[in-house]
């Protein structure tokens, strides 16, 4: 358990301290990359338009609380206090009534807030200061709209000659989408992701979505992968600072991976088999006799043990199914068989029994059950921080572990502007300038 109070903060531990990361993107594809880089120990700063992150707004479900303001040293109050929700100072002390959507909570720890209008000389100059004492600037503009705001490669070049600059985009920089933004549902259809999520044709089925927003998702995966290769290439020698390019349109495709191979080997497009695999049978859900487990045969080895299990050991004799080939070519006639049989005993039963013959299969639990579950539970995949207007923040856990520089989640996601004036401090702007910068909104 981590604290996120001004007062016990724990101590970055990661590979990346010492690194620092501007993070000038909004939603999710930036702010999960920064947020990982964060985790794994670099310091980052969250620059927000005048709004704010419109995921802040992405309700609800929301987290709400009220407390009482706390008085600066010396009793009187100063701007950083004044810069929770929009950045403005209220009328009159007393108490602060903050909500945050849920949505902003997930991609946002480990992250300290600036309150920035970048579309003033003032709200530029500011960044340009961060950028000189950055190691990496990450943001998902349309592209252009970072270089229209006066940072093109050449600009951030003659800043920080050592600067990683991640770019996210919908469809990449060149190419005839270019300009088009980058919605990630939009992106998964057209990115032939929901062709081959859903039930069948034959069963009525219809191209879904992933649950999540998964092409935002690998986006952001692959945007941390782009920057740790950089910052390796950097510290070795290999190169100063570089421009990373990373879109939502690539890294959906570059998902696809045995589904995209599966069509060009075959010269069509898959189609869509429900909860089943195209390439391994069995491999899917079946109802029991009080609700439905998924099993995944997964090698020739587990083949007869999950005949025996079933309690029909000849099935794994017979010639139609004898190797994976076969019962992918006769799935057809397969799979009524284990639907009959599984459909006799409870989802207990077939678990216990499953497990015991070490054949892969599984509940399908809802969101709240996989993280209640003692295995999530072991593994620590739920953590709660200290959030000093929200109270109690429950964090999904950490995914990587590291066993000498061990990633960290120290503080809690940031209110808008709550590190305005630390943060400007650190870059040497005195106190009557911070005030100017209140006064005009800038920050």
């Amino acid at each position: 358990m981590t604290d996120s109070s001004n007062d016990q903060v724990a101590p970055a531990a990661g590979p990346l301290v010492g690194v620092r990361v501007i993070d000038c993107s909004t939603v999710l594809a930036g702010p999960l990359c920064t947020m990982l880089l964060g985790d794994l120990g670099a310091t980052v700063i969250k620059v927000e338009p005048p709004d704010g992150d419109p995921t802040r707004g992405w309700g609800p479900p929301w987290v709400e609380a009220g407390r009482k303001r706390r008085p600066e040293p010396g009793g009187t109050p100063g701007p950083r206090r004044f810069a929770r929700n929009s950045g403005r100072r209220p009328a009159a002390e007393g108490t602060e009534r903050e909500r945050v959507a849920a949505y902003f909570l997930s991609v946002n720890r480990n992250k300290r807030s600036l309150r920035l209008d970048l579309k003033t000389d003032a709200g530029r100059e500011v960044l340009t200061q961060l950028l000189h004492v950055g190691d990496v600037v990450v943001e998902n503009q349309r592209v252009g709209g970072f270089a229209r705001l006066g940072f093109t490669d050449e600009r951030l070049r003659s800043i920080n000659p050592s600067l990683v600059h991640l770019a996210i985009s919908g469809y990449g920089p060149t190419g005839p989408a270019a300009d088009r933004p980058g919605y990630d549902f939009v992106i998964q259809a057209a990115a032939g992701l929901m062709s081959i999520t859903g039930q069948p044709d034959d069963q009525g089925g219809r191209a879904t979505k992933v649950g999540v927003a998964i092409s935002d998702i690998v986006t952001g995966l692959f945007g941390a992968i782009g920057v740790l290769s950089s910052l390796v290439a950097r510290g070795d020698g290999r190169a100063a600072g570089q421009r990373v390019d990373v879109s939502i349109l690539e890294s959906t495709l570059a998902v696809l991976v045995n589904q995209a191979h599966n069509a060009f080997v075959t010269g069509r497009p898959p189609g869509r088999l429900g909860n089943a695999h195209p390439n391994i049978v069995p491999y899917e859900a079946f109802d029991t006799a009080d609700g439905e487990i998924v099993v995944a045969v997964g090698s020739e080895r587990q083949w007869p043990r999950f005949c025996a299990a079933l309690g029909m050991p000849d099935l794994a004799l017979d010639s139609r199914f004898h190797s994976n080939e076969g019962r992918v070519r006769n799935r057809a006639e397969l799979r009524p068989i284990l639907s009959q049989r599984f459909a006799e005993r409870m989802s207990g039963e077939w678990l216990a029994a499953l497990d015991e013959a070490d054949v892969p299969a599984g509940p399908i639990n809802d969101v709240v059950g996989a993280f209640a579950d003692r295995q999530a539970q072991a593994r620590e995949m739920t953590v709660d921080v200290e959030h000093p207007v929200l109270g109690t923040v429950r964090q999904v856990g950490l995914p990587i572990e590291l066993s000498a520089t061990p990633a960290t989640i120290r503080t809690a996601p940031p209110m808008l502007g709550e590190h305005s004036v630390e943060i400007l401090r650190e870059l040497g702007y005195d106190g009557h300038r911070i005030e100017e910068l209140f006064a005009t909104g800038v920050i």
